[in-house]
């Protein structure tokens, strides 16, 4: 079974890889998904949380306020560093839990980490290979812009928080470039699929 980790920065074309991996026939693990999971009203994960950064980070309803806890940390390294202190582990240990189910349902399957984070919390994990999507930070400023509705100093606020391209850069097997077309990523994935699937 091979284990991939795929990583990019916000707005580097990441999700669309990942869709086009599981149109292949990938399974998909998806971090932000299990983030979303372990941070659920009720789960220690948000009691963490809600300890750390005030009760105010919690809707009316017990739900994690994420627009208003994103406000407290991007731009902020040390608060950024805390939050990830109580989420990370957590994320980690679900998704090896998924890894290891994927692996019993089917021994053959290429399984994908889809990790946004996975510079910022790199840990012992052994990745048949990494794989970076990759845009220019101008080129994501743009999308964000365009695409998201964040104004420019948000996005560039957004890209700033997470770790730079060098260092996602540095940990790629594969880098696969979302700055041309649609269709030049596409085959760029179908190449990934092909040397991934080939027969040893």
């Amino acid at each position: 079974m091979p284990l991939l980790a795929l990583t990019g920065g916000i707005a580097s074309g990441k999700s669309t890889i990942a869709a086009q991996l599981a149109d292949l026939g990938a399974v998909i693990v998806d971090a932000d998904a299990i983030v979303r999971e372990v941070q659920a009203p009720g789960s220690p994960v948000l009691d963490a949380i809600a300890r750390e950064f005030g009760p105010d980070v919690l809707r009316a309803d017990g739900s994690l306020d994420r627009t208003g806890l994103g406000a407290r940390v991007f731009g902020h390294p040390e608060r950024l560093a805390a939050l990830n202190a109580i989420v990370h582990p957590a994320v980690r240990a679900e998704s090896a839990r998924r890894f290891d189910e994927a692996l019993s349902r089917e021994p053959d399957a290429v399984v994908v980490y889809d990790v946004p984070l996975l510079a910022e919390a790199r840990s012992g994990d052994a990745w048949d290979l990494v794989v970076v999507a990759h845009a220019p930070a101008e080129e994501r400023v743009r999308r964000l812009v365009e695409q998201r509705g964040l104004d420019d100093a948000d996005a560039r606020r957004r890209i700033g928080s997470q770790a730079t391209d060098e260092e996602r850069l540095a940990l790629a097997d594969v880098v696969i470039d979302t700055s041309d077309t649609l269709d030049d990523t596409r085959r760029q994935v179908v190449d990934l699929w092909e040397r991934v699937t080939r027969s040893p």
